[in-house]
């Protein structure tokens, strides 16, 4: 489970940010709190804030750490890929525009008996990696323990076994992540971070390309299995009844392309006879599309304990539908495994008390400066210098501005008549 994820000087947010997935001490919701070795963990962050405030810039900063620790051995040959690929700091002030990007993580590792807590990160500017390091908290430990720490000037490889640390100090180019090459060389500490970033789940809904091409990726062994048709049936009826069934075909490839392609036509039983109307799924409305889309991920981190981010998961779906995904997670009995759902919305329905504890709900606020800050509910003092109470009316509140992320508006008045 992802405890904490840090990050510093990555597009709007100059300075460190932190979401953190750890529990407050709080009494709300005690019952969804998952304790593996001396952690106690939250299923859910949900992410408020106005447009432009910086909400999908931590969600593209985890996907950023992400994608670099799985493919970052590529860019050790080609460093044209490298330049194209570095992070884009914050480019409002001279000095961080030319300094380095960083991103941590504090983590758990799912199926993990020994219980034990890991902390992973690293450091790129624009050469390459200037500082990496992974450090390990057995289950019963205070401090975390160094496996490796480098820098521009040090390796030191002190928890890597030593037989595999001359093949990664003879490897290692300054583009390429320990990690990565270790999990290339078949090094189980190494490989055991890069799968646990593997295994996570984005969905980026605020990306019409990403809307286009999720809503065309079928579950796995959706056309050979007729139970994972069955299951993906029920999946709807928990939401929209009318879908009875699904018949594939497989398309005829088009031109030089070896790829199958099928055609889906969702099942519905005619009102007047036992009989089913075929239409074709790309003809169902936006939302269906939408949870068709969400339902491969859904499926896999479910089932493998792994982090689901989501960008703008309201859109194009009823509010209580929301609320009833959301639910899947907050659910132990349904989310046996701890799967953690991470997400980005304007929807105030969610912004309830009887659904979300404190240390859930979290804002992006943007300066007049462009500077993203981001921070809890939680943690939220107001003017009197009190905290937040778990009675409030945070929707209510919040539209009001008392926990700031909010629009400042100005009458659009372009269109008055002289």
């Amino acid at each position: 489970m992802l405890i904490q994820f840090n990050f510093k000087n990555y597009k709007s947010f100059r300075d460190e940010a932190t979401l953190d997935l750890s529990a407050a001490k709080m009494t709300e919701f005690s019952d969804r709190v998952v304790c593996i070795g001396s952690e106690k963990i939250l299923p859910v962050a949900a992410i408020y804030g106005a447009n432009a405030s910086g909400k999908s810039n931590v969600y593209n900063a985890f996907e950023y750490m992400t994608e670099y620790v799985v493919e970052s051995f590529k860019y050790g040959d080609e460093e044209e890929k490298f330049t194209e690929y570095r992070p884009t700091p914050f480019l409002f002030d001279s000095k961080s525009e030319n300094v380095e990007s960083s991103f941590e993580v504090y983590f758990t590792i799912p199926g993990d008996k020994a219980e034990k807590s890991y902390n992973y990160g690293f450091c790129v500017g624009k050469l390459g990696i200037t500082e990496e390091w992974l450090n390990v908290k057995a289950k019963t430990a205070r401090k975390y323990s160094p496996v490796f720490y480098r820098s521009e000037d040090t390796l030191d490889l002190i928890g890597i076994p030593k037989n595999s640390r001359e093949n990664i100090e003879v490897a290692l180019e300054k583009q390429v992540l320990i990690v990565s090459l270790g999990a290339k060389l078949k090094i189980a500490k190494c490989k055991a971070i890069r799968d646990w970033f593997f295994t996570n789940q984005f969905a980026d809904f605020g990306d019409v390309i990403t809307n286009f091409f999720m809503s065309r990726r079928l579950p796995k062994e959706f056309v050979e299995d007729k139970n994972v048709q069955k299951k993906v049936v029920e999946y709807f009826a928990s939401f929209d009844e009318n879908i009875k069934d699904f018949r594939v075909e497989k398309s005829p490839a088009e031109g030089d392309s070896k790829e199958d392609k099928y055609k889906i036509n969702a099942l519905h039983k005619k009102i007047d006879s036992d009989e089913m109307a075929e239409i074709p799924l790309a003809m169902e409305s936006a939302g269906t599309l939408k949870m068709f889309a969400l339902y491969p991920e859904l499926q896999e981190v479910i089932s493998k304990g792994s982090v689901f981010f989501i960008d703008e998961l309201n859109a194009r779906l009823h509010p209580l539908l929301v609320r009833n995904f959301i639910l899947t997670f907050l659910n132990p009995q349904i989310n046996v495994n701890h799967a953690q759902l991470v997400f980005t919305t304007h929807d105030t329905w969610q912004l309830s008390n009887q659904l979300l504890r404190r240390d859930e709900i979290w804002f992006t606020e943007k300066s007049h400066q462009g500077i993203s800050t981001l921070y809890s509910l939680a943690d939220f003092v107001d003017e009197d210098g009190t905290r937040i109470r778990k009675d409030e009316s945070y929707e209510k509140n919040y539209l009001i501005g008392k926990y700031g992320a909010i629009p400042t508006l100005k009458s659009i008045d372009i269109f008055k008549e002289d």
